[in-house]
């Protein structure tokens, strides 16, 4: 049984612009995302990883970095397969402005029919998705995997293996930094976690409990 971690890169700036992202480079992870990536570093320092992977964008590999930090003797591996989803045309334009196009609503509500203008369909990037990580299964039995890679990926990875169809993965939440499991070897999936962000929280309280400790106190 392959043990794999699908992990999603953790926060920048660039939803901020209000446009799509897609494979556009230089977006990089923010100060928050990179307190995030090492919340997730932390988390993973004693999990017996075998293997990291990640999509080849930067938020990707800045978040896998952070997890490589605790386990220095693993390469950062790529892998187009979990890469974002190629919107061709869309790509970098206003998410506004393509809120008004018929194909965002086919996207948003009946995504196994949605095909972006020289882009891939929604169905291709499952369909590579799921292969990616079936290869990885495949090439690293009886081992433990981190998979980095992106929202879209990783819901529609888990449909997949949840048996749901295609037009239902948006009802998945996947949170930046977050781990969700999944259990791969002869017969059936095992879905373990989804969307697992207990690292998260506790960095927020921890960063909310300093903020009131330093708070000055206010006579009456």
């Amino acid at each position: 049984m392959t043990h794999l971690l699908l992990i999603r890169h953790a926060v920048n700036d660039y939803v901020k612009t209000g446009k799509l992202a897609g494979w556009t480079p230089g977006v990089h992870l923010n100060e928050e995302g990179q307190a995030q990536a090492e919340a997730l570093g932390q988390r993973l320092a004693h999990v017996p990883l075998k293997r990291l992977y990640s999509s080849p964008l930067e938020r990707t590999m800045e978040t896998a970095e952070a997890i490589r930090q605790y386990h220095p003797h693993l390469p950062i591996l790529h892998h187009d397969g979990i890469g974002e989803v190629r919107y061709g045309d869309w790509e970098g334009q206003s998410i506004a402005a393509l809120q008004s196009r018929k194909m965002w609503h086919i996207v948003q509500h009946y995504p196994s029919r949605a095909s972006f203008p020289n882009g891939e369909t929604m169905r291709e990037v499952q369909a590579r998705a799921v292969n990616a990580i079936e290869e990885l299964a495949a090439r690293h039995p009886g081992e433990m995997v981190a998979v980095v890679s992106h929202a879209d990926l990783i819901k529609m990875i888990l449909a997949h293996f949840l048996g749901m169809h295609l037009d239902n993965f948006q009802r998945i939440i996947i949170s930046p930094a977050s781990i969700s499991s999944l259990v791969l070897g002869y017969g059936r999936p095992y879905v373990g976690t989804v969307n697992d962000v207990a690292h998260i929280t506790q960095m927020e309280l921890a960063r909310k409990r300093a903020e009131s400790v330093e708070e000055p106190v206010r006579e009456a």
